[in-house]
């Protein structure tokens, strides 16, 4: 408990906290995210090609976590930076945007190889950043109300001090004899994480891809489809007061089942859009096989579903045409209004209106 926002919190205790934690109300919501999340991760691995979800959710992802610290941009804005990166003119938003998702995947690959770290934290944080960071070595860093400058929080200072905190912190994660369920060691490690606030900038977006990795290294969702940002920027201002409660009054309970119920949220969103998607796919794919018979419906829609903003290029490089039966292809579905055509100078972009609709409009619960 720390109520002094002018000082630093060199005393943060370590985790697992004192209180009790897996009390009767968070073991029941428990029962409800793990089984959205069992759900969630049984359909993905029934997913033909998983590329069609983990090409388009990390961006939904990327577009709402920078949200949540004031980096706006549109999802359309996004979308378009990365899929067409010569067309399109990032703005610094989109830019920023582009590389949580890069950070994303990053931290995915390291997790193929060691479980999650200090040190992967500080990687993920240089690939938001774009330059290395390190953890702070100089005072001065303090959390403070945009509109009022009012200091709300001044975390841990030093950097032998702060490094001590990640060192327990990162023990906590990996504790092999940890009798926490995993979703609860994700709500106790991200706040933990947030209140160590080890990096001078880049905090909150490191510590929500950190949530993700957490849950993949437990086994609990392996691919990187989760959306939970999402839910976070919808209740922003109960996000900060819960973790404000934790710090001030150590109202852990009411931390750990907002977490959950994100989880939870979150999982039902995801399985009922990958439902709403193949539905979809299977009705492009039986347009494509009506409008061309004799190409590969099949593989057509699904390059479609990965890249919602396709060339013609695209189509030959994945050897379902040559160039010129492609540009025929390209004119009849977007006649026919499968797609529809864009001119940038020379080159013509296809846009998969329906998937994106879908994906951009597709309303996550509160």
């Amino acid at each position: 408990m720390w109520t002094n926002p002018d000082r630093p919190y060199q005393t943060l205790p370590p985790l697992p906290p004192q209180a009790e934690i897996e009390t009767l109300g968070v073991l029941r919501q428990l029962v409800g995210t793990s089984r959205a999340l069992t759900r969630l991760e049984e359909a993905c691995r029934r997913l033909p090609d998983p590329t069609m979800l983990t090409s388009t959710v990390p961006l939904l992802e990327a577009q709402a976590s920078s949200e949540i610290e004031n980096i706006v941009t549109t999802n359309d804005e996004l979308f378009r930076a990365a899929h067409l990166p010569a067309t399109a003119a990032a703005t610094p938003a989109v830019k920023e945007a582009l590389r949580y998702r890069e950070a994303l995947w990053a931290g995915y690959e390291a997790l193929k190889e060691r479980p999650v770290t200090v040190n992967t934290a500080r990687k993920i944080c240089t690939a938001l950043r774009g330059h290395e960071v390190d953890v702070r070595s100089q005072p001065g860093t303090f959390i403070g109300n945009p509109a009022t400058r009012e200091r709300l929080y001044t975390p841990p200072e030093g950097r032998e001090v702060i490094l001590s905190h990640l060192a327990r912190w990162e023990e906590f994660i990996n504790d092999k004899d940890q009798e926490l369920d995993p979703l609860v060691v994700m709500a106790l490690q991200h706040y933990q994480f947030e209140a160590i606030h080890p990096f001078t900038d880049g905090n909150g977006r490191t510590g929500r891809v950190l949530n993700l990795l957490v849950l993949s290294a437990s086994g609990i969702l392996t691919q990187p489809v989760f959306y939970l940002s999402g839910y976070v920027v919808r209740h922003k201002d109960e996000y900060y007061a819960r973790l404000r409660a934790v710090t001030e009054r150590d109202e852990w309970e009411e931390w750990v089942l907002f977490m959950l119920r994100a989880c939870e949220v979150t999982a039902e969103w995801t399985y009922s859009l990958i439902n709403q998607i193949t539905d979809l796919q299977a009705k492009v794919a039986n347009k494509v096989r009506e409008l061309i018979p004799r190409g590969d419906a099949t593989a057509l829609t699904e390059l479609l579903f990965r890249q919602p903003y396709v060339r013609i290029e695209e189509v030959v490089q994945q050897r379902l045409a040559q160039r010129q039966t492609a540009s025929k292809w390209m004119g009849i579905l977007s006649d026919n209004h499968v797609l529809r055509k864009e001119k940038h100078g020379k080159h013509a972009v296809f846009i998969n209106d329906s998937l994106l609709d879908l994906l951009f409009e597709y309303p996550l619960a509160s």
